[in-house]
Parts: C-alpha cells; sequence; structure tokens
C-alpha cells in the first residue's frame, strides 16, 4: 500500500501535506485573516448540522449524478480555485484537472493558477470552469473571457470578494507578501523539508501565474508577472457595470462567487447571471463573516427554487457535502481537499481526495435513506423535523 493510499479521510491527507511542505508554504494554504474567526466559523458551521435519518428506504442502488449548469457530473461536487498551488507542488493544476476529467467532476481553476487555462483544458475538457478577478484594466479581464470562449469553456465565474487585499497575519509573520521576504527561522524550517527545497529551486523559485503571463512583457519573469497581478488585483474599483459588461460578452454560464447577502444575489440574478456561488473565501478575506451555511437559507429564499446555488468553504467531509444540498444548495465546491491531495500524491493524491469524498457522500446518502439526490432535502435537518413536530403537536393540543 503507497502513502496516499493508508489515506482514509481528508485530515490524513492534509497531515501528509503538512509533512511535506515548509511552515511557510503550509500556512498560505491553512490560514485564514486576522484572528481567524471565519475558519472556526465556517468549521463550526457544518459540526452543529444534525441530519435525521429515514429507515426502511431502499437504498441498495444509490446515485450521486448531479446536473449543473447544462452539464451532467458524477458527483453533487467539485474542485474550488486554489490559488498558487504549483508553488505547494509543480504542475499541481494539471493534476487537479486531470483528476477532474477522470472523474467527472468540475474544476474551477483560479485566477491566480500557475498553469493556464488552455493547458488546463487540454487535460480537463468540458471539466474546467474558470474564474476571474476584476482587474484594473478592464481589457485584461475582457481578454481572459475572450480566451475562455476561443478554448469553448462552458463555465466562468467571476470572483466579487476581493474588493482588498486582506489581512493575512499568518503569511505576514512568515514573511509570504510581495516581495518575499524570507526570515532566517523560515529559512532554517524550509530545510526540514528537503525534496520540497530542491523541487522549489529546480522550477527556479516562484512559479510563473500562467494565465498572466501574456499581459506582461515579453520575456518576463515569474516574480515580474506577479508583480503584475498584484497591481491589477483587486480593484476596489469594480461595480455592477463590470458584470454586465462581462455577462455581454460572455455567451456560456456564468457564476458570481462570493456572494453572500441576499440583495446581492437578486441583483446578481437579475442581471443574467445563471447562478451563484456562496463563499466567505475559505474565511481568507473577512473574518467577521458568516459561514456560507449560515446564508444559504436567507439566500435561496431570495432567489428562488429554480436558480442554481452552489456553496463553497469549509467542506471536509462527505457529511458536509450533504447537509449543504439538504439545507438548500445545489452543488458544493471544496478547495483545500484537493490541494491537500495534491501537495501530498500529486495526481493520485487528488483522486484519493476525491475518492474519499464520494465514497462518504456515499454512505450518508445510504444512512439517512436517500437512493438519489433528488431525494435529499430539508425534510433530513433535525431543525426542520423538530419544527414540524412542534406543528403537529400544537395542532393536537387545540
Amino acid at each position: 500500500m503507497s502513502r496516499i493510499d493508508s489515506a482514509i479521510n481528508i485530515d490524513d491527507l492534509k497531515r501528509m501535506a503538512k509533512r511535506k511542505l515548509p511552515k511557510i508554504m503550509f500556512d498560505f494554504i491553512e490560514g485564514g485573516v486576522e484572528d481567524e474567526v471565519g475558519l472556526r466559523t465556517n468549521a463550526s458551521a457544518f459540526r452543529e448540522v444534525r441530519l435525521v435519518p429515514r429507515y426502511y428506504v431502499d437504498t441498495s442502488k444509490r446515485s450521486q449524478v448531479s446536473q449543473m449548469l447544462g452539464q451532467t457530473f458524477d458527483s453533487p461536487f467539485g474542485i474550488a480555485p486554489t490559488g498558487m498551488a504549483g508553488a505547494f507542488r509543480k504542475d499541481a493544476e494539471l493534476f487537479l484537472s486531470q483528476a477532474a476529467k477522470e472523474a467527472n467532476i468540475p474544476y474551477m481553476m483560479s485566477g491566480a493558477s500557475n498553469a493556464s487555462m488552455e493547458a488546463g483544458h487540454k487535460l480537463a475538457g468540458n471539466n474546467l470552469w474558470y474564474q476571474i478577478y476584476g482587474a484594473k484594466n478592464r481589457s485584461f479581464q475582457l481578454d481572459l473571457v475572450k480566451r475562455a470562449i476561443d478554448l469553448g469553456l462552458k463555465t466562468i465565474a467571476v470572483t466579487c470578494d476581493v474588493p482588498v487585499s486582506s489581512n493575512r497575519e499568518r503569511n505576514r509573520r512568515n514573511g509570504f507578501v510581495r516581495p518575499l521576504k524570507m526570515t532566517l527561522p523560515t529559512i532554517l524550517e524550509a530545510m526540514l523539508h528537503p525534496a520540497w527545497v530542491i523541487e522549489y529551486y529546480r522550477q527556479g523559485g516562484l512559479p510563473m501565474l500562467g494565465n498572466w503571463q501574456r499581459y506582461a512583457a515579453q520575456g518576463s519573469t515569474p516574480d515580474q508577472v506577479a508583480d503584475l497581478f498584484a497591481a491589477q488585483t483587486p480593484d476596489a474599483s469594480q461595480v455592477w457595470d463590470d458584470i454586465e459588461a462581462i455577462r455581454a460578452a460572455w455567451p456560456g454560464k456564468m457564476l458570481i462567487k462570493g456572494i453572500m447577502h441576499p440583495e446581492d444575489a437578486r441583483i446578481a440574478v437579475g442581471m443574467g447571471v445563471d447562478g451563484i456561488l456562496v463563499s466567505n473565501h475559505g474565511g481568507r478575506q473577512l473574518d467577521s463573516m458568516p459561514s456560507p451555511v449560515d446564508m444559504l437559507p436567507m439566500i435561496r429564499s431570495a432567489v428562488g427554487p429554480d436558480v442554481p446555488l452552489l456553496l463553497d468553504s469549509g467542506i471536509r467531509r462527505g457529511s458536509d457535502i450533504v447537509a449543504a444540498l439538504c439545507m438548500g444548495a445545489d452543488f458544493v465546491l471544496t478547495g483545500r481537499a484537493t490541494l491537500y491531495g495534491a501537495t501530498a500524491g500529486g495526481l493520485e493524491g487528488v483522486k484519493k481526495a476525491v475518492s474519499i469524498l464520494q465514497r462518504e457522500v456515499d454512505l450518508v446518502m445510504g444512512q439517512i435513506g436517500a437512493p438519489n439526490l433528488d431525494a435529499l432535502g430539508p425534510h433530513f435537518l433535525l431543525d426542520t423535523v423538530r419544527a414540524d413536530e412542534e406543528r403537529r403537536n400544537t395542532g393536537a393540543r387545540r
């Protein structure tokens, strides 16, 4: 049995990734902002959900097949965008692309990816979605849209929740800032991970931001391209008119990623977006935000039953995925789970992360009495069961 095969849950892959990476790199994956309350909020929101099973339901033939944005996937979850993945494992985005294709789930490539969307599309085909960050030079974001059109991508997501840079104190303490400021303790700790250090310097340090390379001067180094990206994003001047411009330029399915307020969801739907990705950026932008799980029911009520709602942030278990679907999500994305896998074991690590979550989803569905995704709903949630029983008891007393 290989080391990756020995992993039985996502936390096992997390521990493997942590052993592989220097602290400065693992903290970039794992960290949030300021006091990291948001990270704990995301985790506790799922831990507080209780699923109430129904028995004597035939679940001998279970199916996770999901319809989302005109595509059919083998599971109700996909891979969320995680920036700079190639810094943790060379070609990580290509592993994520290939694993998504093989598992028939979507991979939303980050706007800050090291591999280009063209390279990802060669491996993932129609399973590749692309995330767009707003840029100060609007021609850049519209050119990214054009490149997605030229590739024949089906879905893009415009990220709205990064109007300004966040206060990521872990990164600042470690020196993971622009420009990189490696302290002596950080360097010495990194030497405890020689395999990563050797590979890091073999590829010339921080890898190229593949999607932004063409917007820099010819012959620009990875650092120079990263400087361009940092100068262009985030862009605090982005407004709803910019969403209208992207919507007008993009003929495919379009999500807005990062919506947390019901009124923003209403505005987005009114502008013709095809779905909402409810997200607090994995707890990496505003520390005092509620979890997406907390906001999901309100957003569902705001946009109605027919608008596709996706959710990310805090997904670590198949039970989290099932809980989100019962609470009103149509689909779920997970970022750190598959990034742990990529870091720990490359392609095999990503495939392992996906298979762990698929197995857990299958077991939870079988346990609660849901043979397929259509059977899921709020009737499996403790709060709903309690409210229904209270109404019945109140009616009986009358």
